[in-house]
């Protein structure tokens, strides 16, 4: 056969292989060519005297990274779409009725139509390592599975526990979805093909859900678990702003299992596709892309990496740089400044990691460092002190005196610019900005800022740096604030100023979670810290003007400082809100103001050209902020891409 994407061998043992190797692409992603060319093999394998097929991948990428979502962007109507999604069904169905066995070797990421892919395979065997992931993560495009996967994986597990998957988008490792019935086999790579020419060999029965799981997805307890299912979702996502996780439930409520339930699944992502909500997310996918491809050419690796400053951003900056493999030292006054670090380190590591030696390897890479001793052997060294410009130029003046020449030296500050940090330095060239947000470990958005002096292959050695972490870099001009902080604190400010005129600070929050926002600006005030936003507020109303709302300055004064200290503007109880159980209502022009502030700035910080492009500017704020993705981004939403309510 005459094949582009596919190479196929036949073995001694007579099985066919077929190896997946997508043709001028780094990664395998299923588009129409692929089918077509898969549905051939399947052909093929099912009339001559192969005794099986196992598919697997040519790549050192991944096993299949999903489907060619740049199609996506093509269909232009629902009957489109639908026919797209149906014709990979058919070749899905053809592979799961092949008289002969199948079998899926997965090796790295096996995850949307990839795994939909495997889940028509008779069997599934997946290398035991970190780097394999199994899932669906459709629900992260405003879409679900179409190709059979809300049928499938249900069938296979049954629908109480495959349901939350479809339904979050979470991955699992192999072991995990050994155990849950996703995979029949999870071994060391060194056994990854002979497992998978057992199963084709001998042919054990395919695996079936427990009469327990199976009677989740009988008709009369789907409903029951349909309604417990949609509670659950709705605590996360609002059914206007998300459709999809409830269309994937209304699909399995309705069609459960059977082999007629692919049609519908269909027809549900079809017009899921055509959503704005659905197009915008798939924006926001482009946008990661984008930033994730930054720095590309540059092959700068960080070996040791030296944090000055052991409070929660420092620290949390030390855990995170160990817990993705780099040795780091980080340095504070006395010890006792430390020891919190490593314990907040070790339950990170343990959720992270779950076994006890790559636990331990990890806590090792972690060094407590009080004499500083790291900073001459450091390839990076991240200041992370509080924000005094004066005691931070006499730490970088000292730092660029013990350092090594070529060691990067990057300030975590969150709103002093560059410029004037570097006064001191002899090289200040030297110096970038790699800016982190609270909490390190959830927040994915890292802001590299580059100073007039910054010069380019140091700012593209810091973007290389956040990579390695696997964070997203966003390259910045450095200006009072840079991008997040300069737009995120009006809005906050502006929040604050309604609470100063009468409104309730529960209309006030309501108000930006209906707009989409993960969270109210007067809790998010309370969570970052009010003294924080007091400290950034007045350093950027020196710069650009403004009025810091007289209800922020005494809550400070008072002692006030939100979550930390237990209570702000709401009160806490063993770290968790109290709210009011009255029911809340707010008028349109609040959700205007707040919303409109930040559209302001985010204007101004693009005229002033802190970022490149709005594409960027969106891409910041939503991995920064949580601007309502399904928006698409501030810039997006602002220029007329507004979601009918």
């Amino acid at each position: 056969m005459d094949l582009q994407h596919w190479k196929i061998q036949r073995d001694s043992q007579n099985i066919t292989w077929a190896y997946f190797d997508k043709h001028q692409s780094g990664v395998n992603t299923v588009s129409h060519e692929v089918l077509e060319e898969l549905a051939k093999i399947v052909a093929l394998v099912k009339t001559d005297d192969s005794v099986g097929l196992i598919i697997a991948s040519n790549k050192k990428t991944g096993f299949i990274a999903g489907a060619d979502i740049e199609r996506f962007k093509e269909i232009e109507n629902v009957d489109e779409g639908f026919k797209l999604i149906r014709y990979g069904q058919e070749v899905f169905n053809a592979l799961e009725a092949m008289p002969k066995p199948s079998v899926a070797m997965i090796s790295g990421f096996c995850v949307g139509g990839g795994f939909e892919l495997a889940l028509a395979c008779h069997y599934r065997v997946a290398q035991d390592d970190k780097s394999t992931r199994l899932g669906l993560p459709e629900v992260l495009l405003g879409i679900h599975p179409g190709w059979g996967g809300t049928v499938r994986l249900p069938r296979l597990m049954g629908g109480l526990k495959a349901m939350p998957l479809i339904l979050s988008g979470k991955t699992l490792d192999a072991r995990k979805a050994f155990k849950l019935g996703a995979i029949d086999m999870a071994v060391p790579q060194r056994q990854l093909q002979n497992a998978a020419r057992y199963f084709i060999l001998h042919k054990p029965p395919k695996h079936k859900p427990s009469r327990i799981d199976a009677l989740t997805n009988t008709a009369w307890v789907r409903p029951l678990l349909a309604k417990m299912m949609r509670k659950q979702v709705a605590k996360k996502a609002n059914k206007k702003h998300y459709p999809a996780p409830y269309a994937a439930i209304k699909q399995w409520e309705k069609h459960g299992v059977s082999h007629c339930a692919f049609e519908p699944e269909a027809h549900s992502i079809a017009e899921l596709f055509m959503t704005p909500t659905a197009q915008n997310l798939i924006r926001v996918f482009f946008l990661q892309t984008r930033m994730k491809s930054l720095a590309k050419d540059v092959k700068y690796k960080a070996r040791h990496v030296h944090v000055v400053g052991a409070g929660t951003m420092g620290g949390d900056i030390a855990i995170w740089c160990a817990l993705n493999g780099i040795k780091v030292t980080v340095q504070d006054r006395e010890i006792k400044f430390i020891a919190p670090v490593m314990a907040r380190a070790t339950k990170l590591y343990e959720r992270k990691l779950k076994v006890k030696h790559l636990v331990r390897q990890a806590l090792d890479r972690l060094i407590p460092d009080v004499k500083g001793c790291g900073v001459a052997q450091a390839d990076i060294i991240i200041e992370a002190i509080f924000e005094d410009l004066k005691v931070k130029q006499d730490l970088f003046r000292s730092l660029e005196e013990s350092a090594k020449p070529e060691a990067i030296l990057a300030t975590n500050t969150s709103s002093i610019p560059l410029d004037d940090i570097n006064q001191v330095l002899k090289q200040p060239e030297r110096l970038v900005g790699i800016h982190f947000f609270n909490p390190v470990a959830m927040m994915q958005l890292v802001e590299v800022v580059s100073g007039a002096k910054t010069s380019n292959a140091i700012a593209g050695n810091a973007i290389a740096f956040v990579k390695q972490i696997k964070k997203l870099p966003l390259p910045v001009k450095s200006s009072p604030g840079f991008l997040v902080n300069r737009v995120l604190m009006p809005y906050l400010m502006e929040s604050v100023l309604l609470i100063d005129k009468g409104v309730s600070k529960d209309a006030i929050d309501c108000a930006a979670k209906d707009f989409g926002m993960p969270m109210g600006p007067i809790e998010l005030a309370d969570a970052v810290g009010l003294d924080i936003c007091l400290s950034v507020a007045n350093e950027l109303i020196k710069h650009f003007g403004g009025v810091v709302p007289e209800c922020l300055k005494q809550k400070v004064q008072q002692g006030q400082l939100g979550k930390k200290t237990g209570g702000g503007f709401y009160a806490y109880k063993k770290g968790k809100i109290i709210r009011s159980r009255k029911a809340v209502s707010y008028s349109q022009d609040i959700q205007d103001r707040l919303i409109g502030r930040m559209l302001d700035e985010a204007k101004a910080v693009l005229k002033e050209g802190v970022v490149s492009d709005a594409d960027l500017l969106d891409a910041g704020m939503i991995f920064g902020t949580g601007f309502a993705p399904f928006r698409g981004g501030p810039m997006h939403y602002s220029d007329g891409a507004v979601l009918k309510e």
